[in-house]
């Protein structure tokens, strides 16, 4: 079974902060926001991480869709069904 990635992105002028986690590893995702907010180096602000999190948090919430069936799909040129 395939398990999916979920991408997560803020850019700030010249910066790039890119998260990818999966379900599993949210919790660390959340915790690595506050890390961030939290390092003076960085650009990455309490503001950031609370709008990404509240994004991290909205995205657990939607409902998971499974196919039930692998059909195949029409070759070109083949009438669908």
């Amino acid at each position: 079974m395939m398990q999916d990635i979920n991408v997560l992105a803020l850019v700030k002028g010249a910066e790039r902060y890119v998260f990818l986690y999966d379900d599993s590893s949210r919790a660390q995702t959340l915790r690595t926001l506050g890390r961030y907010a939290s390092n003076p180096d960085l650009s990455f602000t309490w503001y950031d991480a609370a709008v990404l999190s509240q994004k991290i948090r909205q995205e657990s919430r939607k409902p998971v869709y499974q196919q039930r069936f692998d059909m195949p799909l029409p070759a070109d040129g083949e009438e669908p069904f």
